[in-house]
């Protein structure tokens, strides 16, 4: 009688190995995307995140961009358990209509980051949008 290999341990190598990879699929920031009509809303969840640091740009009517920068801030003492991230997270979404470059709008509460966008017909080149 021949050992054959276990298949579930192989499988839970599998996702051990990817579990180190991060997030390869660029979903470190969870976003919800509502068609409210005339507009779209996206909603992106970025606990703990400072205001002044997150970089929202419209890309060609299309896409919109979201960046966070790496959080170097250390507490005074030392870390006994250290789980919330503070790494450089992005996501990059098409948006499901041409939007208007003037009309946009982006505000940061409690942790979740909230970007108006009014829906167009034409394209146009991209844009920063400040966020409040």
């Amino acid at each position: 009688m021949t050992d054959r290999p276990d298949p579930f341990s192989e499988i839970e190598e599998l996702f051990e190995q990817f579990s180190q990879l991060g997030d390869p699929l660029g979903r470190a920031i969870p976003i919800d995307v509502v068609d409210a009509g005339d507009e779209l809303v996206v909603h992106a969840d970025l606990p703990g995140r400072d205001s002044e640091t997150i970089t929202v740009q419209l890309e060609d009517s299309r896409k919109l961009h979201i960046e966070v920068p790496q959080d170097d801030t250390t507490a005074d003492g030392r870390y006994v358990s250290r789980e919330r991230t503070r790494e450089q997270v992005s996501r990059t979404i098409s948006l499901p209509a041409a939007v208007d470059e003037a009309e946009t709008e982006a505000s940061y509460d409690r942790g979740v980051l909230t970007v108006r966008l009014t829906k167009i017909t034409g394209d146009s080149d991209g844009t920063d949008i400040p966020v409040n």
